[in-house]
């Protein structure tokens, strides 16, 4: 059995009824520990356990870090998690809470990258947040499930961060022959790498992440996503921290699920009719998020 698990597909009538179209919700922030990562974390896991690998390494401080951390603890595997100094409380205690060894170095994720490659040793498994074909094929599975459960949507929603979820829906999309689904890539202001890509048609490193969106705070995105601007139809979209953090508080009283403003960022455009023109029975990705609380969420929406 696979490490996730099968989530719900259901329709958000509160969405519906704004947006004056059929939106469908993809309900990954049910997973075990909190975010669609597991599916593809989980696979990757799953299969360097099954080549002898003892120890699992991350390099994230947020919801790839905490599915690695799962995994290692489910498979009987050892795990070990680099996270920079602008990790959340919140996300070191449920690192440790999976029994994960919490290394904390340098003030961004690709600081801790770079310790976190310097710490393998034969044994380990190296487990990337989002540039690994392994970790796409295991993200793939939510579109599995959705074409077991739904007919096929006209769009579907997403948020982009580093790519890993991105290339994991197309690879779906394309294995149970929806390969003319347009996917609409979400992310926020200040953490826009992928807006970035688009116009530049590589892969290129934005400044800084600036954005509240931490989890969607890959400065240069995989270069699969941008390959697949080539052979899939993909609309990149740019939203504020504002809309984000709004969608985050309406998601929780429309469906009483808290989710991350990274997550908040894709549910955005079930609350902005007009970001949707032109699409009908969207399939929207609740990718979720576990370190973010409603206290903290609160406290950006009134620093902005």
């Amino acid at each position: 059995m696979p490490l996730h698990i099968e989530t719900p597909l259901i329709e958000s009538r509160p969405m519906s009824a704004i947006a004056k179209r059929t939106i469908n919700l993809k309900l990954d922030a049910l997973q075990p520990c909190g975010s669609f990562k597991l599916r593809g974390v989980g696979h990757a896991c799953e299969v360097h356990h099954s080549r002898g690998a003892k120890r699992f390494i991350s390099s994230s401080g947020g919801n790839a870090g905490l599915a690695v951390a799962y995994a290692g603890r489910v498979l009987g595997a050892a795990v070990t998690v680099v996270v920079p100094e602008t990790t959340t409380d919140r996300a070191r205690e449920l690192l440790i809470l999976e029994g994960a060894d919490v290394i904390v170095h340098g003030r961004s994720w690709q600081e801790a990258n770079e310790l976190a490659h310097t710490l393998i040793a034969p044994g380990d498994a190296f487990i990337h947040p989002f540039d690994d074909p392994l970790l796409w094929t295991g993200h793939a599975s939510m579109i599995d499930e959705a074409a077991k459960t739904t007919r096929k949507p006209g769009a579907v929603v997403l948020s982009v961060g580093g790519g890993g979820l991105l290339c994991g829906v197309i690879e779906g999309l394309q294995r149970n022959g929806w390969d003319d689904v347009p996917v609409i890539a979400v992310e926020t202001e200040g953490a826009a790498s992928f807006r970035a890509a688009t116009l530049a048609d590589a892969p290129v490193e934005i400044d800084a992440i600036t954005s509240v969106a931490t989890s969607l705070g890959a400065k240069r995105v995989c270069s699969q996503s941008v390959a697949y601007l080539k052979t899939h139809r993909i609309e990149s979209v740019v939203v504020s921290d504002k809309d984000a953090l709004d969608a985050c508080e309406r998601f929780l009283t429309d469906h009483r699920i808290l989710v991350e403003p990274a997550c908040g960022a894709a549910l955005s455009l079930g609350y902005s009719p007009p970001l949707l023109t032109g699409y009908d029975n969207v399939l929207m990705v609740v990718c979720g998020g576990a370190t973010a609380t409603l206290e903290q969420i609160r406290a950006w929406r009134q620093a902005l």
